[in-house]
């Protein structure tokens, strides 16, 4: 199994963490009382019991983990004050307000204490102090009354203990963010915070503890992934915003495989789709869903001649998807190698998939711009001259090879697989998700409009490869527990809106 590098996280990256795990099945509820746990286990090892303890909590996790860490405290014979900053009516993750609760039910052993504004905020006299007010995920100016917490706990005397990053802190930069805790130490979880390096003034001595999170929610993709690439739109958003792709596929034989990019990147997201295609083909395609926009190339196949009219298309696009169903001509490899090298001038991210991959096992030259191939173990070997076994027994000599050709190649590599393998060349994703029905045609064209549309909304290309093959796969196994085997590639489609709300409904409630 590939393990992840030892390097701080991003906020984004913890978040996509404790997806993940929640997808492994390890809850929120079960993170939030580890790390509660460790923060207890913290102070009990500076301090005797019988000591006083103050816990300044906020309405969300990071005040979900005080409220564990109090109740542990309070368990092994510390003096133990909750003070909630904000009111019970604002607490809207439900792992929190479950603790909160439990901790309502201590009143012999804990006491509570709502502030709902700044006036009830005052430094503290306490042999300890906890900053359980603000997580990870903070971002712009401090507020009231979180600002009059943070200054209260900066005045008052005692060890101050700040969890997982100190109140005030940007995370990601180590930004102050006006005012922050000045605390003695922070225990962290699971790994480091980027900004924590950068804020070594506010954070004291840094102790980076476990909470179970297993080496798989890095190693395999999740909905974590998925929640790295697909952002909750704003009201204000124009058509545009969200990409643009264009699809460059289709032949004299093969008009659905373009198709079925297209539709796939339309029904994930993007705004705007684009299918350069031979003439008879594009009739073709445009004949089959009013969604489709078509650009008809001259000739019936993908030559050189068609590399003139393909830059103006691609000047316009914020991302491109080629090969679906181009052909094995001696012109189109030869318009193949042209537009790669046209990607390259104009900086262009894009998703290279079938015949295209073929083209380019001739030359084998690296790309110049950012690029997802998508090859199954066939196409592998025809782009590197490397035929790779199915089997489990010999993945890591597969991630090997297929780092080492993603490296070589400068691009993201996709390799598909009952076990999907994506490499940047330094990283490492793998995904298990899919089954045995998604051999049926079509459902890699699936993938590239998927992967197509992450690109085209401006994420990098490995967080895109590792995010589509982990929705791909889950829409075929979705289906399949709906009885709806076998599997069809239009029924994958059509399935992308339900399995978005399903894994991720923060993202697609209108932007309210």
């Amino acid at each position: 199994m590939a393990e992840a590098a030892a390097v701080a996280l991003s906020s984004g990256e913890a978040m996509a963490l404790d997806m993940n795990a929640a997808f492994l099945g390890i809850s929120t509820l079960q993170l939030m009382e580890n790390a509660g746990r460790a923060v207890a286990q913290e102070i009990a090892s500076r301090l005797p019991p019988g000591s006083n303890i103050v816990v300044f909590g906020g309405t969300g996790r990071n005040g979900g983990d005080g409220m564990v860490a109090a109740r542990h405290l309070a368990s092994e014979g510390f003096r133990v004050s909750f003070m909630l900053v904000g009111r019970e009516s604002e607490i809207r993750d439900e792992c929190a307000l479950r603790n909160f609760r439990i901790l309502r039910g201590l009143w012999r052993s804990v006491t509570i204490e709502e502030a709902g504004d700044s006036s009830a905020i005052a430094p503290v006299e306490a042999d300890a102090i906890i900053d359980a007010l603000l997580g990870t995920g903070a971002k712009g100016p401090l507020r009231q009354p979180i600002l009059q917490a943070v200054r209260a706990i900066n005045a008052s005397k005692g060890l101050k203990l700040s969890i997982d990053i100190p109140t005030g802190i940007d995370s990601d930069t180590g930004e102050v963010l006006g005012e922050a805790v000045r605390a003695d130490i922070t225990v962290t979880f699971h790994r480091a915070k980027a900004g924590l390096a950068r804020a070594s003034d506010y954070a004291g001595q840094v102790k980076v503890v476990g909470i179970g999170i297993p080496t798989e929610a890095e190693s395999l993709a999740g909905p974590g992934d998925l929640a790295l690439v697909v952002e909750k739109r704003p009201r204000e958003s124009h058509k545009g915003d969200f990409g643009r792709l264009l699809v460059i596929g289709g032949s004299e034989t093969y008009t659905g495989a373009p198709c079925l990019v297209a539709l796939a990147a339309l029904r994930c997201g993007t705004d705007l789709v684009y299918i350069a295609a031979p003439e008879e083909a594009a009739r073709s395609i445009s004949s089959m869903s009013p969604n489709m926009i078509t650009v008809k190339l001259d000739g019936d196949c993908l030559s050189k001649k068609n590399v003139g009219p393909i830059r103006p298309l691609l000047e316009r696009a914020t991302a491109a998807a080629m090969g679906p169903g181009l052909g094995t001509r001696e012109e189109t490899f030869e318009a193949v190698d042209e537009i790669l090298s046209m990607l390259g001038a104009l900086g262009k991210p894009s998703v290279i998939d079938a015949d295209a991959i073929k083209a380019m096992g001739r030359s084998r030259r690296p790309l110049q711009s950012p690029a997802v191939l998508t090859p199954h173990r066939g196409e592998f070997k025809a782009l590197t001259g490397l035929e790779l076994p199915y089997d489990r027994r010999s993945l890591e000599e597969q991630i090997r090879s297929v780092k080492e050709a993603a490296k070589g190649l400068n691009c993201t590599i996709l390799l598909k697989g009952p076990i999907d393998i994506v490499s940047d060349g330094e990283r490492v994703k793998l995904n298990s998700t899919g089954n045995p029905f998604m051999t049926v045609g079509g459902t890699g064209d699936v993938l590239t409009g998927i992967v197509g549309c992450f690109l085209a909304r401006g994420a990098d290309p490995m967080r895109a490869a590792a995010a589509g093959a982990f929705l791909n796969g889950y829409l075929g196994d979705s289906l399949l527990k709906r009885g709806r085997a076998p599997l069809l590639p239009t029924d994958m489609i059509e399935e992308i809106p339900r399995a978005l709300n399903e894994l991720m409904p923060r993202a697609f409630d209108g932007g309210a």
